[in-house]
């Protein structure tokens, strides 16, 4: 009999499954560069390769039809748009010719850049692309090298997948009639595949760092996301146990579905608003089935992302009219387009900078190309009248850039009002605060914003001078130091003296331990990824609002994360 093992991981995707393994072995993509000699055949085995990409993807999005939602089937046409896109043909047909670098060479330089371009970014939508890119690389030099890639539609029992990563094409073929969960050696909740996993409600701990290697085909595995903990050969006892948990669990997943048509109220009746974070219009499924009270957070630089130039008004309006009126009168929270310096368009020059976190981007590009931003703008209020429509402005740092966006706002609101167009006289016009300027100033910004909208995933980084993507420092990122606290608590105030509301976007708003804090110092809103509204409503249904604001005063005063931490769990959940 094996021996038992249980290796630890983060729990990506919350859930527990018993199955077998199913151990996704990576294809040898290594290959020898070589000069060419025929330039005319080398560009030929290129085109053909990128030609059987496009076509397997196509394959692949028809096997999957049905079983993903419009939004997880996204991510073929995605990988599609990569390999169209005229950057990677010419690039690569350009190393062939001038530098007669062979095809599968010219392929990683020229992909390589893309995937630096998108690591480097800051939001983890954009930052995710780079997995898209690396995804269709794989794919591209495969079929130049002429080898066969896993498929994972072809798995008809019950396994647990064991790899090393999982690709977003991979994970879009996941059955979960079969796929009962993975484990991956690398990754963190915010991967592509942590992402897409808990879109589809399928178990998952990443980052174990030697899972592969420990796990062979036909084990049996506990995979435990509710610890971020895996057991392979498991004892009777261990087996019993899991069991146990798993009924549990299943007990809590039912009781959590009758909070979907509830109020998010907390136990002593205090009333929040749980919305939905999105990128695209297909979200909204799911938003509407976790019980969404709206969208407190479209993200519009998809529009620009996924296309060839810059999206035409027409393109715009139809997007957020659909979003509107699906979600009929619940508030749709729009930021404007968020994007520049770390988020380069292949279609926009951009200027070169050495600090791109703190450059030329978001509300600074739009201010200054406001071309971009009054078509963007127009779009915007022609599709107001469809629903309850909400504008926020990105990266404020000084109360004049708010001004000048309000500015062109009603300059173009005028404009079309003069020429008989209908728009809604009830839009409020708010902010993000991801400055620590706009945090300290809020008593001043609140006299003049409709309502705040904090992005704490920036708000940290920019408070603790810590780039959260680098590992190095990951140990600053703290949404739990009493700094980053008080400043929320400036925030929130200064909205309610002013009688204003104030939200909460960032990842930090489905922090279980946040939401305690978040509850007690007064968020009125709080904006989150889908599949986390029904958990986070069930968990503020138990809490009692009033006696967490008793204890408010002393989280503030503690001195360091690890003791906010400590004491919320010891004496407030």
């Amino acid at each position: 009999m094996k021996p038992m093992k249980k290796i630890p991981g983060i729990a990506a995707s919350k859930g527990i499954k018993i199955a077998k393994a199913y151990k996704i072995e990576e294809v040898d993509l290594n290959f020898k560069s070589t000069n060419v000699e025929d330039v005319d055949a080398e560009i030929k085995k290129f085109d053909l390769a990128l030609e059987k990409s496009i076509e397997q993807l196509d394959t692949l999005k028809n096997l999957a039809f049905g079983k993903l939602t419009d939004e997880e089937l996204e991510v073929f046409e995605a990988h599609k748009l990569i390999l169209l896109d005229p950057e990677l043909k010419n690039g690569v047909e350009t190393k062939i010719k001038e530098e007669l670098k062979d095809a599968a060479t010219s392929s990683k330089e020229q992909t390589d850049l893309f995937v630096m371009m998108f690591e480097s970014m800051d939001d983890d939508y954009f930052k995710s692309r780079a997995a898209d890119v690396l995804d269709v690389r794989k794919r591209l030099i495969a079929n130049i090298l002429d080898l066969k890639l896993p498929e994972l539609t072809s798995i008809k029992e019950e396994v647990i997948i064991i790899a090393e990563d999982l690709t977003p094409s991979e994970t879009s073929q996941l059955n979960k009639e079969f796929t009962l969960g993975f484990a991956t050696n690398i990754g963190g909740r915010t991967s592509h595949a942590a992402i897409m996993a808990r879109s589809m409600e399928i178990p998952a701990i990443v980052g174990t760092s030697t899972i592969l290697e420990e796990v062979e085909d036909g084990d049996i595995v506990i995979l435990d996301a509710i610890e971020g903990t895996i057991i392979v050969n498991p004892t009777e006892e261990e087996l019993s146990k899991a069991k146990v948990k798993i009924s549990e669990y299943e007990e809590e997943l039912r009781l959590m579905q009758e909070y979907k048509t509830k109020e998010s109220l907390s136990s002593d009746g205090k009333k929040v608003e749980l919305v939905a974070n999105i990128g695209t219009p297909d979200d909204l499924e799911g938003v509407l089935a976790n019980g969404a009270e709206g969208v407190g957070l479209y993200r519009t630089e998809f529009l620009y992302m996924n296309s060839s130039e810059l999206p035409s008004e027409e393109v715009q309006f139809e997007a957020y009219k659909k979003v509107l009126e699906t979600m009929g009168q619940k508030p749709v929270v729009v930021r404007t387009l968020d994007i520049g310096g770390d988020k380069e368009l292949p279609y926009l020059k951009f200027p070169e900078e050495m600090n791109p976190f703190l450059g030329y981007r978001a509300i600074r590009l739009c201010l200054d190309r406001d071309d971009i931003f009054r078509v963007q703008l127009r779009a915007l209020l022609r599709a107001s009248i469809y629903g309850n429509l909400k504008i926020m402005f990105p990266m404020i740092a000084t109360l004049q850039e708010f001004r000048d966006a309000k500015a062109i706002l009603e300059e173009e609101k005028a404009k079309l009002k003069d020429k008989g167009i209908d728009v809604s006289e009830n839009i409020e016009i708010g902010i993000m605060v991801e400055i620590p300027s706009t945090a300290m100033m809020a008593d001043t910004f609140a006299k003049e914003v409709d309502f705040f909208s904090i992005g704490t995933n920036d708000l940290i980084q920019y408070t603790m001078a810590c780039d959260r993507m680098s590992d190095k420092i990951s140990y600053l990122y703290q949404p739990y130091n009493p700094a980053i606290l008080r400043m929320v608590k400036n925030v929130v105030d200064a909205a309610q003296k002013e009688g204003k509301w104030a939200g909460m976007c960032g990842e930090m708003a489905s922090d279980p331990v946040a939401i305690v804090a978040l509850l007690g110092i007064g968020l009125h809103e709080f904006s989150m990824s889908a599949s986390s509204i029904l958990p986070s409503r069930m968990q503020i249904s138990k809490l009692s609002k009033g006696e967490i604001e008793s204890h408010v005063e002393t989280i503030l005063n503690l001195t360091t994360a690890d003791e906010v931490e400590e004491y919320i769990k010891t004496n407030l959940i």
